[in-house]
């Protein structure tokens, strides 16, 4: 055996046994993907900092991007065809090139290969067919594989995942990601919190940047640090009905007056960071006249926690919801069309 294929044996090896095999039936909830073939999303302002992981959904035939626990992108893919099956299991990235030619059919080009297994297997621009018809690797996008690149690094993790070998919540992942940054690992499922409990956890990642997602749909507000859950809070909403999904930035300095959620310190300046989607003038006048509400001591707690850089989401969509579920709910995140198939590189796989 070759030193590269027993590199590529250890590493399906390590994935097998990383992930939880022969998993639970999968859940009712699932749903066909709502993209078109060579459709994705791609909305990197809801996490700006902080660790990439991507998981492949083999069943879904949909590759999710998460960045600081949160999903900053999701596209179709088309993976292995029969006799020639993508390979599950955690995997990182080996390798990045902008410009690749196969080794194995023909010289097909593979732009933005990034490889995942020395073998043949990787993440390349090519043709979505719509349904698996690779040689093996996941073809992405042309556009979606380059804003990938750009926002990937060698070491990355990227989990592929089936319904016969993963946890549901891995093989159907949701809003946040499913697995740990740095090993693949699923999620242990955070026990329910009684009616008016909250959980605050900073412990679990003691650094880096802070992304508030808050859910007026749920009526719940999740801290993530480093891809880590550090706290949730039930929340009252008093404003008007929201939908869509939009992002801010804080700054360095204070605001004018004191903060709306904890009145006892000063309030905070926020940068908006998206620049489309529903209008939320309304959403921040309400929250400026206190008809947001947090447990006071869990307000306090992520107020002192926020530093410059840190996000806040506000979105009406549910915390748990997948991408099919999340178009019926009206989510209105622009859906990006694929280049003309002309400017579309052949697959090389």
């Amino acid at each position: 055996m070759t030193t590269a294929s027993l590199a590529a044996l250890v590493q399906r090896v390590r994935g097998a046994a990383c992930l939880l095999l022969l998993a639970a039936t999968l859940p009712a909830a699932a749903a066909e993907p709502v993209l078109a073939p060579g459709q994705y999303l791609w909305t990197p302002e809801l996490a700006p900092s902080g660790p990439v992981v991507v998981v492949v959904s083999l069943p879904e035939q949909l590759a999710h991007v998460y960045r600081n626990g949160v999903r900053i992108g999701v596209s179709t893919v088309s993976t292995g065809m029969p006799g020639h099956e993508t390979p599950t299991g955690v995997f990182t990235i080996l390798e990045k090139r902008r410009e690749h030619y196969s080794n194995l059919y023909d010289a097909a080009p593979m732009p933005f290969m990034q490889r995942l297994t020395w073998d043949g297997i990787a993440l390349h621009a090519g043709k979505l067919p719509g349904y698996p018809a690779s040689h093996g690797c996941v073809r992405l996008p042309y556009r979606f594989s380059e804003l990938l690149f750009a926002t990937t690094a060698r070491g990355m993790t990227v989990v592929i995942a089936d319904a016969t070998s993963h946890m549901p919540a891995v093989t159907y992942p949701g809003w946040f990601a499913p697995v740990a940054p740095g090993t693949g690992q699923p999620r242990p499922v955070a026990a329910a919190m009684a009616t008016g409990a909250y959980r605050w956890q900073p412990e679990l990642a003691p650094a880096g940047p802070l992304t508030v997602v808050l859910s007026l749909g749920d009526g719940e507000l999740a801290v993530l640090r480093q891809g880590v859950e550090i706290g949730r809070a039930p929340v009252q909403w008093q404003g008007p009905a929201y939908s869509g999904t939009r992002a801010w930035v804080l700054l360095e300095g204070d605001g004018t007056g004191a903060s709306s959620v904890a009145p006892d310190r000063p309030a905070r300046r926020w940068m908006e960071a998206t620049a489309s989607g529903a209008p939320a003038d309304a959403v921040v006048a309400a929250v400026r006249a206190g008809k947001l509400q947090l447990p006071p001591a869990f307000a306090a707690a992520l107020y002192d926690a926020l530093a410059p850089g840190a996000t806040l989401v506000v979105t009406g969509d549910s915390l748990g919801l997948n991408p099919s579920a999340q178009a019926a709910a009206g989510d209105d995140i622009t859906v990006l069309e694929a280049e003309p198939a002309t400017s579309v590189q052949p697959a090389g796989d």
